[in-house]
């Protein structure tokens, strides 16, 4: 049976971290906001159920038969063993599991930079707030959370392929989503440090040229960013730090 993803059509936002693990793994899944027939309506439906002892409070979240999953880094802690993407040692699940709840923190403060007060405001009625946060947010948070990923790569005994160990895992993917995102949302601001991230752009070097990656990519099923998402283009925001 093909796991069914649930998040937000028309966007890559966190859903993406998910979808890149499947689409690596060449699982066998179906998106089901994308779905003719089905669409948003049917992932409300299950948010909403007055039946389902185990709903969802927000996507994504991911069904495997009967089984609800939310929130990503749980999503991918669960997939990551069948999708071969975790380590076989079963403490080092645990190890990679705090990476990927550190990138979803990291992830947090990428959305907050853009909605720093209120998510039912639009961000047309945050400008000024934004604009500090995002000031903020590229003088001392990209710098913290890269430069920790950075020598958590260096200082893997196994060496610097990989974040953990010495084969891929699904937190691997999700760096590649993060550089690929902050490139797009602060392209003068990465442009300017990412000499200080050797490894970690290698990595990203590394994953986007693994042949199911690169394939997704060049694929529709790779929504283009957009100022929808989590990762937002909005030239005033961005600086070299």
């Amino acid at each position: 049976m093909a796991y069914e993803l649930y998040y937000w059509d028309g966007i890559q936002g966190r859903g993406e971290f998910v979808r890149l693990a499947l689409e690596e793994a060449g699982a066998d899944y179906i998106d089901i906001t994308r779905q003719p027939g089905r669409g948003t309506s049917a992932m409300i439906d299950v948010m909403e159920s007055e039946s389902e002892p185990h709903f969802p409070f927000a996507p994504p979240f991911l069904k495997d038969g009967d089984l609800i999953i939310p929130h990503v880094a749980n999503i991918l802690f669960y997939l990551g063993p069948k999708l071969r993407l975790a380590p076989e040692e079963y403490g080092l699940r645990h190890v990679v599991n705090g990476l990927q709840l550190t990138v979803t923190d990291f992830v947090a403060e990428v959305h907050d930079t853009h909605h720093p007060i209120d998510t039912s405001l639009y961000y047309e009625d945050q400008k000024p707030e934004a604009k500090a946060r995002s000031a903020a947010f590229i003088r001392e948070r990209i710098p913290k959370f890269l430069g920790y990923f950075e020598r958590v790569l260096r200082q893997n005994p196994k060496g610097r392929n990989h974040i953990v160990g010495d084969a891929l895992t699904y937190v691997d993917l999700s760096l590649f989503q993060v550089i690929e995102g902050l490139t797009y949302a602060f392209p003068k601001a990465m442009a300017n440090r990412k000499a200080e991230y050797p490894a970690l752009l290698a990595l990203h070097d590394a994953v986007a040229k693994r042949p199911n990656i690169a394939r997704y990519l060049a694929s529709p099923r790779r929504l283009a960013f957009n100022e929808e998402g989590i990762f937002r283009h909005y030239p005033e925001l961005d600086s070299v730090g």
